[in-house]
């Protein structure tokens, strides 16, 4: 699935930037975006590279061991 990032203004004027939503388009972004922002104005999208993004995972030993060594 890609993700996107939306910058909205909500019916009552407030801007909204930031708001990631994962989607199998933009089409199925969009609609998920307007079931939360409904009546929204869509000012601004970007698609964000999920490949780029790595994901790390940490175990609870390498988070003591942080612990520790700031300690």
């Amino acid at each position: 699935m890609l993700k996107f990032d939306f910058s909205v203004k909500t019916r009552d004027g407030q801007k909204v930037e930031g708001i990631h939503i994962q989607g199998k388009d933009l089409q199925d972004a969009e609609r998920k975006l307007r079931q939360m922002y409904q009546n929204c104005e869509v000012t601004h999208c970007n698609t964000i590279n999920s490949d780029k993004a790595l994901c790390q995972s940490a175990d609870i030993e390498d988070v003591l061991s942080l612990i520790t060594k700031h300690n």
